[in-house]
């Protein structure tokens, strides 16, 4: 017979996993959409209303922050810009130009080799030490990467694609914004920090918007382009950082590990439904070749943590 303890804590790790996969679900649904809209709608005013929307929106926990605190971000303007910049610029418009030579599924293989930069980093920079199992994870997860990026095109040709190049980019500035994300703003809460973050991305996109805008008025401004916006928003923007952000606060690191795994999955499944874009063989070698490696690099981490 089980225990109402067990019980209770099976059900708590049924509603997080659940949780863990909406995130991840909410998370790739940009890579969807980037595949998607590919070439119809400008990248850039996608990645300015995606994080204009997100600012906005957690505008109160910024001013609610601030007034708790006042000049608690005194001279971390240069920060924020820098966060704003690898985070949302560099993962904005970016991306969604990236969709339009690259898969969604590539997108999500290539972005889910972030935590490894920053691991890699945190050795060269001697903030930490690497084992051998943590070096053979990575280079299990390289070997993945390079075969996805040379060979993992599917049905959109063979070869290195831009769009891969452009992910690539992508991935290395979420890393730079790993790093920076946790040294920045630290007197205030994660949602508040995420609202600045997201301002500062939505003018560095700003002068790219008002060009393609200015160019291409019909698709800026179409019907279809301000449900793009208002998706990109909403879902794997303002939904995406309040519920990672609540999920952290109720089961801590795990979720990070979580939505990593579940990430590049969900973004196949999704591929099959919306997009028709099955992963090939070389996309189920190269990803387990890069989530087996993160995942020995990460548990090795871990255990090396441990007391």
């Amino acid at each position: 017979m089980i225990e109402p303890k067990e019980a209770a804590s099976k059900a708590r790790e049924m509603l997080g996993l659940l949780g863990f996969l909406l995130v991840a679900t909410a998370q790739v649904s940009n890579m969807i959409l980037a595949r998607g809209v590919a070439g119809s709608v400008p990248p850039f005013s996608i990645a300015f209303f995606r994080w204009s929307i997100v600012a906005l929106g957690l505008l109160p926990a910024v001013v609610m922050a601030l007034r708790e605190k006042p000049g608690v971000l005194h001279g971390q303007t240069f920060g924020i810009a820098a966060a704003g910049f690898l985070g949302m610029f560099i993962c904005g418009g970016p991306v969604y130009v990236a969709g339009v030579t690259t898969s969604a599924i590539n997108l999500a293989l290539i972005m889910a080799l972030s935590p490894l930069v920053v691991l890699l980093f945190s050795f060269i920079s001697g903030q930490e030490a690497i084992h051998r199992s943590q070096i053979i994870g990575m280079l299990l997860s390289l070997a993945g990467a390079a075969l996805i990026i040379m060979m993992g095109r599917g049905a959109i040709g063979s070869g290195v694609a831009i769009g891969d190049i452009l992910a690539l980019m992508a991935m290395l500035g979420w890393a730079g914004y790993t790093l920076l994300q946790n040294r920045v703003g630290t007197g205030i809460s994660f949602l508040a920090r995420i609202g600045l973050f997201a301002a500062a991305g939505a003018l560095f996109s700003l002068p790219f918007a008002i060009h393609e805008m200015w160019s291409a008025p019909a698709a800026a401004f179409s019907g279809r382009a301000a449900l793009v916006y208002l998706f990109a928003g909403l879902v794997p923007g303002l939904f995406a950082y309040s519920a990672y952000a609540y999920l952290g606060a109720k089961f801590g690191a795990v979720s990070t590990s979580l939505s990593l795994y579940l990430g590049p999955i969900v973004s196949a499944v999704l591929s099959i439904l919306f997009l028709g874009e099955a992963p090939t063989v070389i996309h189920l070698i190269g990803g387990a070749l890069s989530l087996g490696g993160m995942w020995l690099s990460l548990q090795a981490k871990q255990s090396a943590s441990r007391p």
